[in-house]
């Protein structure tokens, strides 16, 4: 179409307030997303939550696919590379563990509610067309688990978290804790921001795991 062919050209031309552009309507349309959840939501309905036509919307992206992946995965890859860089850091497991919970629900909060778009999609329903996307995600979700997994045996083998189950099972308890957030938490509604939410949540984790009392710097 020629509509088409205008996106790929501007797509190859890669110019900064194109991409801008593109960047703020997948940004936006996560309020959509959220609000109607990935299947039910159209095209039509993401331009007329961003007070703009369908002919525009194309102009930026081929389908709601292509913006619904625009708006999770540079996020959800931020995530996990902090995650990475906390478990291969040389803070002691506990303090680590700390950093997991409070960076996670930090970026909930920060982000919101574009990572919750990411958390209530089930990755494994997903149509074939995104195949590939899917399981690049579903790589971010292993990477993630196995950093948390890993600081968690980390402390299970150096004696400062207590033997309660294995570390899988601990790491996603963490993990879904704090995802869970999703079901209740809204920035302009919630009693508490995402910062005193996430410290909460670690002192919680950290003073429920440790085997010994443990302050507040965890």
């Amino acid at each position: 179409s020629a509509i088409g062919r205008r996106r790929d050209l501007a797509q190859s031309k890669g110019s900064q307030a194109y991409q801008q552009r593109r960047r703020e309507i997948a940004l936006a349309a996560g309020n959509v997303f959220y609000e109607r959840g990935y299947a039910d939501t159209t095209i039509s309905d993401i331009a007329k939550g961003l007070e703009t036509d369908r002919a525009t919307l194309y102009y930026y992206f081929t389908n709601k696919q292509e913006i619904f992946d625009a708006v999770v995965s540079e996020l959800a890859e931020a995530d996990v590379t902090y995650a990475e860089q906390v478990q291969a850091s040389a803070e002691p497991s506990l303090t680590k563990l700390r950093q997991l919970v409070t960076g996670l629900m930090n970026s909930y909060g920060e982000h919101y509610p574009l990572l919750y778009v990411y958390v209530r999609e089930n990755l494994a329903a997903v149509g074939d067309e995104r195949t590939v996307w899917s399981e690049q995600m579903r790589t971010v979700n292993r990477r993630y688990d196995t950093a948390v997994t890993a600081v968690v045996q980390e402390g299970l083998d150096d004696g400062t978290i207590r033997p309660l189950a294995s570390a899988r099972v601990l790491a996603f308890g963490i993990i879904g804790m704090v995802g869970w957030t999703n079901r209740w938490f809204a920035p302009d509604r919630s009693a508490e921001d995402a910062e005193t939410i996430g410290a909460a949540y670690a002192d919680m984790v950290v003073q429920g795991l440790a085997t010994r009392p443990t302050t507040g710097a965890g």
